[in-house]
């Protein structure tokens, strides 16, 4: 029988708070504006697979970033 995972309790960030190279935040933010900057096919095997690349202004009352979003982000 497979062990239940105790799944941790998300800690929230604002956006002054974040630092270059880190991972794993969580954020409650608003999206500003967003723009596609990449669409372009991969062939990858039988099929032909999309890869996005999506750059959107997102922020908080702290602050504002740049978030890079790839394929179903």
């Amino acid at each position: 029988m497979a062990e239940s995972k105790t799944l941790r309790k998300p800690i929230f960030t604002k956006v002054d708070q974040l630092r270059p190279g880190t991972s794993g935040h969580t954020l409650t933010i608003k999206v500003v504006n967003t723009k596609m900057v990449l669409q372009k096919g991969r062939p990858d095997g039988p099929q032909v697979r999309q890869i996005r690349i999506a750059e959107s202004l997102v922020g908080d009352e702290t602050g504002m970033i740049i978030f890079t979003a790839r394929n179903e982000q």
